[in-house]
Order: structure tokens, then C-alpha cells, then sequence
């Protein structure tokens, strides 16, 4: 059977900005038979996210996560639909997923590296897994649980940055749902603004490339800032972190500003930002939700419950077919997307 697949094509290099040409679609032969132990399924979703960029590079600077290799398949979060099983906890029609799916239309996998999901959990709505009731709505939960410190009904206020993103789009949303009094959310067009003041339950919003983030802070923040969810890192958190009260908590989820740049993780703050810091005993930790998956499972039973509520209100931006995994990639790095860039691969499903 012939598979189409999209490959690494080039590298941007540590230093450039990645482009849809760096990846290609090929056709590929996928083997009639499958082994012991494998599934045969059909890819419906596939995820593009700010951490991929890393593994755009020979070398991607941290032991958990393994460089895609030129000419070879990609791979990533994806859900796919099980059409033939030798594996015993897999049958025809389960829904299943996995962080490393090859981004082919069908493939066949090692059943032991795949997840079957629960439909009901999402309404249906199985992208979703991909998203809020998945890595990006865990790593916002549990986050904001293990290191934003947040109190109900003592009045904190949390600032979110890259906040119309995957995470920053839910985690203000968390913010308040674990008791924050205020949240003000930061993002680049005034699209993205009105949505997270209309739609998301944001207290206010700053568009950081119109606006003086400094001074909207000072004005939208006037106790200060308490818990800061950051996604973004560079002058944006220079910015925040300088406005930050004492014994405030930076969450240090991602840094996409910095992620075509060659600088380590997390990158270090400017000096007059790392004196604030200490001076303010401002916790700044390294966050890796990989290192909690003792609460995967409460945390998106707790995720599909507050979505099930109407709490948690979760937004997409999707993209039809393999052939533009590239240009959503491209695009989600340059914020193209409000909330979890997916790409739908197949609607289909029905075996």
C-alpha cells in the first residue's frame, strides 16, 4: 500500500528561522502484513508545537528529546484510529495516541508505545487530546499546580505570556479556576486580545507589539504580579519579571522567543533581571511535565471535567492535510495560531 509521509528536508540551522520547505512529502510502500505485537492505523490528527524547533537541530540540547534526522520520517504527537491489531490491548476501531507518531497517513507502530483514549473524555472531539485534554492542557495544570504556589481568596494576580497560545490559552483560564483574583494575558494582535478578555475569562490583555508593555502592566497589575506563566522568555518576561512581587513564582513553561536562537535552556536572564530576581526572591525553576506523570491521569480527568463543565474553554486553529505540516509549523512559530495548532490528516472515523 502506498503512504504518503513528510520528511526533514533541510535544517534552518540553530540560528534561523524555520520554514515550510524545510520539510517535504514523499510516498512511501507501508508492508500488507503486520507483525506480533504491532497496529496498523490510520493517522486523523497530528500536533505541531514550539518544542518540535529543537529537534530541528543535529543537536537538540537537552537528553529528553532526540533530533528529527534528514530524509527521515517525522514524528510528534498524533491520533490515529486502529485498523488492524496483533497486540492484545488494542482491537479495530479503537482511538489511540501517541507522542511519537510519524507524521504518514497510515503507519504501522510498536503497540506497546501507544495510548488508547477514551472519546467520551473529549465530546468527541478527538484533537482535543492533542490540546487541552492532553500534554499541552497537562503541562499548563500541573504547572500552575507544582510551581505557582496560588492561594484562593488571597488575592494574586498571574500575568500569562504567549497567552492565545496551546498553554497560555488554558492556563489563564486555570489561573483563575485555582483561585486567582486576577488574570492578564499578553499576546501579539488585538484579535488574540479580545478574545481572551471576551471569550477566555481574562481580566484584561496586552498586545505587546502595539502597546508599552511596561506601562500597560503598571496600570492592568497595580498590586504587582504574583504568579507569572511564561511561554515566551526575552524582553516580554524581562519585562514581567521586573513587576513581580517578592516571593512571586515564575513558571517557566516554554521560551519560543529564544527557540531560534542558539542559547541555552532555560536562557539566562540579563543582569539588572537576575538581581530583581534574587533581591525579590522571585522562584524561577526549570518545569518539565514529563518529570509528574503520576498525575497525567488525574490531571485530564480533571481537565475533561472543568471542559464538560463549559469552565475551561478550548481553542483550535487546524489545518487540512500532510502536505501542510510545514506551513502550520511555520506558522505556529510565528503566531499564526490561537490556541493548539492541529493538523487534520483524516476525518474519518469509522473503520
Amino acid at each position: 500500500m502506498i503512504v504518503q509521509r513528510v520528511v526533514l528536508n533541510s535544517r534552518p540551522g540553530v540560528n534561523g528561522n524555520p520554514v515550510a520547505e524545510n520539510f517535504r512529502v514523499e510516498e512511501v510502500n507501508l508492508p500488507n502484513n503486520i507483525n506480533e505485537g504491532q497496529v496498523q492505523v490510520r493517522t486523523l490528527y497530528l500536533s505541531v508545537d514550539p518544542y518540535m524547533r529543537c529537534r530541528m537541530n543535529e543537536d537538540t540540547g537537552t537528553d529528553y528529546i532526540t533530533p528529527w534526522q534528514l530524509s527521515q520520517v517525522v514524528d510528534g504527537g498524533g491520533i490515529g484510529i486502529v485498523e488492524e491489531s496483533k497486540h492484545l490491548n488494542f482491537t479495530k476501531g479503537d482511538f489511540v495516541i501517541s507522542f511519537y507518531w510519524p507524521w504518514q497517513t497510515k503507519v504501522i507502530l510498536d503497540g506497546n508505545g501507544l495510548e488508547k483514549v477514551d472519546p467520551q473524555l473529549v465530546d468527541g472531539h478527538l484533537s482535543y487530546f492533542l490540546g487541552a485534554i492532553g500534554m499541552p492542557g497537562l503541562t499548563s495544570l500541573i504547572g500552575i499546580q507544582e510551581k505557582g504556589h496560588i492561594t484562593a481568596g488571597s488575592n494574586q494576580t498571574m500575568v500569562v505570556s504567549g497567552a492565545a497560545g496551546a498553554c497560555g490559552s488554558l492556563a489563564g483560564q486555570i489561573g483563575h479556576l485555582m483561585g486567582c483574583s486576577r488574570v492578564v494575558g499578553i499576546c501579539g494582535t488585538q484579535e488574540k486580545c479580545l478574545l481572551l478578555t471576551s471569550e477566555l475569562g481574562f481580566d484584561a490583555a496586552v498586545n505587546y507589539k502595539k502597546e508599552k508593555v511596561a506601562e500597560q502592566l503598571r496600570e492592568l497589575c497595580p498590586a504587582g504580579v504574583d504568579v507569572y506563566f511564561d511561554n515566551v522568555g526575552g524582553d516580554i518576561s524581562d519585562t514581567v519579571i521586573s513587576q513581580m512581587n517578592r516571593n512571586s513564582h515564575v513558571i517557566l513553561c516554554g521560551q519560543i522567543s529564544q527557540y531560534n536562537k542558539d542559547v541555552p535552556y532555560p536562557p539566562p536572564l540579563p543582569p539588572a533581571v537576575e538581581a530583581i530576581q534574587k533581591e525579590r526572591n522571585i522562584t524561577r525553576e526549570r518545569f518539565l511535565v514529563l518529570n509528574y506523570k503520576d498525575k497525567f491521569e488525574s490531571g485530564i480527568l480533571q481537565l475533561s471535567q472543568w471542559f464538560k463543565e463549559g469552565k475551561l474553554k478550548i481553542k483550535e486553529t487546524v489545518m487540512n492535510g500532510l502536505e501542510n505540516m510545514g506551513a502550520a509549523f511555520q506558522s505556529m512559530m510565528t503566531g499564526g495560531n490561537i490556541g493548539k495548532q492541529i493538523v487534520c490528516i483524516s476525518e474519518e472515523t469509522s473503520v
